[in-house]
């Protein structure tokens, strides 16, 4: 399967963000790309950094102008084209969706981003409510996309139930950055363990991994603090965690990766992870923490 990630910068601009990734895919799709993957909330900057509730104005209802707008995209280039985009559900119900596309331009599924975070910069429980989905693969005709956003990727749950659901590969659309006063020491560290994590997960799972990232600077608005370097870094993991490709940290991306969806197979069959889970033991998992 020829997967094509967009690691790119954002401006205050949304049909200008748009623009650019039109002309971003239509690369890809040139190169061959049968699967295009884009980064968290790629329409505009990562808004999260404050709370304003001016910022709902920039969610859409699904269907919507947006869906309309990438739909196309994938029907003209006949691409399955996984997209990241803010969910208006109702007035006052927002949620973080990332929706698939099929290469004829009809929408094959949605996943609604069950783990929100809130931390300094990233205020995301303001805005988002958890998803209500499930963790369920989409179907298309490349196979069943395990697709996931962001801060679930921290979570092995989700990885895990995403491939009990029969998920063929996993896939991240993500906006993860350095706050500006961490030492180099820390970034390196934060990185790192967000590369090494996802890894984990190809690995327990047998699967292939995609993790597609922001790079670049986005300011505060509140000027509350120095803002957030999205740390770029995208990258494609093959079911032993091996490194496919990794992308730079800091200058935007297209490229075009080879992944064998049926190596999964032969991989399962010397680590058949699957097959030893003590399912019967695992009953403890539901509960928040074991006093």
């Amino acid at each position: 399967m020829k997967t094509a990630i967009i690691q790119q910068t954002n401006i205050a601009i949304i049909e200008a963000n748009k623009i650019k990734l039109a002309k971003n895919i239509a690369d890809c799709a040139q190169q061959g790309a049968q699967l295009v993957v884009l980064q968290e909330l790629h329409n505009s900057l990562y808004f999260c950094q404050t709370e304003d509730v001016n910022h709902f104005d920039l969610a859409e209802p699904i269907p919507g102008p947006s869906t309309e707008f990438y739909g196309e995209l994938a029907k003209k280039h006949g691409i399955v084209l996984v997209t990241s985009l803010f969910e208006k559900r109702a007035s006052g119900l927002y949620h973080n969706t990332a929706v698939v596309f099929e290469n004829d331009g009809s929408i094959a599924g949605k996943y609604r981003k069950m783990h929100i975070p809130d931390d300094p910069g990233f205020y995301e429980k303001f805005y988002f409510t958890p998803g209500d989905l499930g963790f369920e693969p989409i179907n298309t005709s490349l196979g069943k996309l395990g697709v996931l956003v962001c801060w679930d990727q921290w979570y092995p749950e989700a990885a895990r139930l995403m491939t009990l659901a029969g998920a063929e590969v996993l896939i991240y659309p993500t906006a993860i950055g350095w706050d500006m006063r961490d030492s180099d020491d820390e970034r390196l560290r934060q990185k790192n363990a967000w590369v090494g994590v996802q890894r984990g997960h190809a690995v327990a799972n047998g699967l292939p991994l995609i993790a597609v990232n922001r790079v670049g600077h986005e300011d505060d608005p509140s000027q509350q603090s120095a803002g957030i370097n999205f740390w770029g870094n995208s990258f494609v993991a093959g079911p032993q965690g091996e490194l496919l490709y990794e992308a730079p940290t800091n200058a935007e991306v297209n490229q075009v990766i080879d992944i064998d969806l049926k190596r999964s197979e032969d991989v399962r069959r010397i680590w058949p992870f699957l097959r030893d889970r003590r399912i019967d033991a695992y009953n403890e998992l539901t509960k928040r923490f074991r006093d």
